[in-house]
């Protein structure tokens, strides 16, 4: 009998057991979903618990033990993670489980060529994994075998899995493929990404681009396009609404597609309803780009009586209906916001107007409104004010989304990743980000981690006013947009940040900011400074381009822009201008203004290095290269110092370098 009760109290062990990792799995996956932090914590924890009951019970448990691993690598402890793999699998060598784990530990280390062995090693003993699968592809993104990575993200996606990662993944691969025939895979790919709201298609322009420009076959200097074909084209129409695609060829397309439908409506008096959907899309485009785009002197004049007409008809009280054609056309040409007829238009709220043209609405007009309501508000508008409407700058850069991230504490990070003891910050980290153009990085940050509030700031009052729209759009709280003016006087009230972030580079216009003063002064023990040692902007285009506008005495006029862009796409084969023509910034105004007429003052990155090789009052914590890679400090630390020093070392100034210091003291 008593040996009856022994064998029935551990089927009970082992039942009460199996319950608790039952529960231990369900918590840990509550812990991954995209809940809010403080729930996923919660969860965590609760996971941490149950495990911690069932490794009393039977402290080799390698299930256990596996997933307490688990937990201690999403909070940060790699070594305890690393052990707790390991132990797991001297209690059985069989899970495949572990070797994934053990895979992702490896990223986590930045260790990618052993993650992809540990992901193989699990795959071979089950090939239905997954997350192994994932996990290759991930890897392989890692060590720069986009093509590879990409098939696998694609595969996974064919499999029915619809993780963020995925498709965050695929997105990054995207960007780094070169695209050098005509594929439908690679269309119906493209199309699958532009559809997926969550992620950020302004950074997959060059991708689509280069299919749009094999599909049209735009190298053929014989091609036809037609005009009804082009309407029908989902990826063509799709990539006019949701991203900018840097090349001069698709630039052209674009530029004839919407000469034919203005010149199609010249003939007609109507735009048919098989054309709008492009029409819509060209429209939506061509504000992206800060109507960049070249026109003919006949498509200026035929869009200047349109808007003339729309004049007649809003005088005449013309319902909507019998206006939408033509306010499609203009928005095609120029933004509905400068126009002379503007201030009627606002009788109507966005949502009054047909659906399938709210997009276009709200870019050439309601959002432009806004922005323009925010900027008055500061004292730099004043500037604007003798200006043309269509030479007040625009905003730069032109962004949709924010990148996918998972929700983490800087607290956090700072610990794992800069290896810093956080015990004395604040329960919430004051960021300011410097140069923060239109804010997609300052609000990814604010975002994405939930212990931090962030102050942006950035000389042109566009980017202040468009970012500060957005962040009220996406219930971004925890954020600021200012100009300099504000920033110096919150420093000057002896105001404190634990972390400022340099991003685009004060002009050399703004005379009256100094970054190293201004890190001097907002930092105190054990803040944070963290930039980049390259200065962009600097082709051999560029400098061409600002000698001309110095020999010529012009202004950052639209008109000037566009005949300084127009000589450039003219002459592009000349290797003077090819670097110039391949970068993003050449196909919006905003971008050649910033580049041409506000170049980023190189002795503020000078100043700063200087700052921050002072040994005894800073630490360099972290270096990471152009890829990502974590460097060795001493040696960078060692050539900043010397390059100080006037050292003939080799510059760090443009190796690209991204660099933490730690304020000592």
């Amino acid at each position: 009998m008593q040996a009856q009760h022994n064998i029935h109290a551990t089927d009970a062990q082992k039942a009460h057991i199996a319950r608790l990792l039952l529960q231990a799995n369900l918590a840990y996956a509550e812990s991954n979903t995209p809940t809010s932090l403080v729930q996923r914590l919660k969860s965590r924890q609760e996971c941490r618990d149950y495990l911690n009951e069932v490794l009393a019970q039977e402290p080799g448990n390698a299930i256990a033990l596996g997933m307490m691993g688990r937990v201690e690598m999403d909070d940060g402890a790699l070594d305890k993670a690393h052990t707790l793999f390991t132990d797991s699998l001297s209690h059985d060598p069989a899970q495949p489980q572990q070797f994934t784990n053990l895979g992702y530990w490896a990223i986590k280390s930045e260790r990618p060529a052993l993650a992809e062995q540990y992901f193989i090693q699990a795959l071979e003993m089950d090939r239905q994994s997954a997350a192994a699968f994932g996990g290759v592809a991930h890897a392989k993104c890692l060590q720069g075998q986009f093509d590879v990575a990409y098939l696998h993200y694609r595969k996974l996606l064919e499999m029915g899995l619809e993780w963020p990662s995925i498709y965050s993944g695929m997105l990054t691969c995207a960007e780094h493929l070169d695209v050098n025939r005509a594929d439908t895979k690679l269309a119906r790919d493209a199309i699958l990404l532009l559809r997926h709201d969550g992620l950020p298609h302004q950074e997959i322009g060059r991708f689509v681009g280069a299919i749009i420009r094999q599909q049209y076959d735009l190298e053929n200097p014989n091609a036809q396009v037609a005009l009804d074909a082009a309407s029908e084209d989902e990826l063509l129409i799709l990539a006019l609404e949701k991203t900018l695609m840097p090349d001069p060829a698709v630039e052209e397309l674009i530029t004839l597609l919407r000469r034919a439908i203005i010149a199609e409506v010249a003939q007609t008096v109507e735009l048919r309803d098989e054309l709008q959907p492009l029409a819509l899309a060209l429209a939506v485009y061509a504000d992206r780009t800060g109507y960049a785009l070249t026109a003919e002197d006949d498509e200026e004049r035929l869009a200047s009586a349109i808007n003339d007409s729309i004049c007649a008809q809003l005088a005449m009280g013309e319902q909507q209906d019998g206006m939408i054609g033509s306010l499609i056309i203009s928005a095609m040409y120029g933004a509905l916001f400068h126009q002379k007829y503007a201030v009627q238009l606002g009788r109507w709220n966005l949502v009054d107007w047909p659906v399938a043209m709210q997009g276009m609405m709200a870019a050439s007009y309601y959002n432009r409104a806004s922005e323009e309501a925010i900027k008055q508000n500061f004292d730099e508008k004043s500037a604007e004010l003798c200006l043309e409407k269509t030479d007040v700058p625009q905003a730069w850069p032109n962004w949709s989304k924010l990148a996918y991230r998972s929700e983490t504490s800087l607290k956090t990070m700072m610990a794992t990743e800069l290896g810093m003891n956080t015990d004395q910050l604040p329960e919430t980290i004051r960021i300011m980000v410097c140069g923060a153009q239109s804010g997609q990085r300052a609000m990814e940050l604010a975002h994405y981690l939930k212990d931090v509030e962030v102050i942006a700031v950035d000389e042109s009052l566009a980017n202040v006013a468009k970012a500060t729209r957005l962040s009220g759009e996406m219930g971004i709280s925890n954020i600021v947009f200012w100009p300099w003016s504000i920033a110096q006087q919150f420093v000057a009230d002896d105001h404190k940040v634990h972390w400022i972030e340099i991003g685009r580079l004060p002009s050399t216009n703004m005379t009256d900011v100094s970054l190293a003063a201004l890190v001097s002064s907002a930092t105190g023990n054990g803040a944070v400074v963290h930039m980049h040692t390259a200065v962009n902007e600097q082709t051999d285009g560029d400098k061409q381009i600002r000698r001309l506008i110095t020999q010529h005495g012009l202004k950052p006029t639209r008109t000037a822009l566009r005949q300084l862009r127009r000589m450039v796409l003219t002459n592009r084969q000349d290797p003077m201008w090819q670097s110039l023509v391949a970068e993003t910034d050449f196909y919006g105004l905003g971008g050649c203004r910033d580049r041409w007429f506000s170049e980023q003052d190189s002795r503020q990155l000078k100043e700063l290095m200087a700052l921050v090789s002072n040994e005894v009052d800073w630490k360099l914590v972290k270096a990471r290269d152009t890829d990502g890679h974590s460097l060795a400090t001493k040696p960078v630390q060692q050539q900043i110092q010397a390059e100080a020093l006037g050292s003939e070392v080799q510059s760090l100034m443009g190796q690209g370098l991204s660099v933490y210091f730690q304020r000592r003291r």
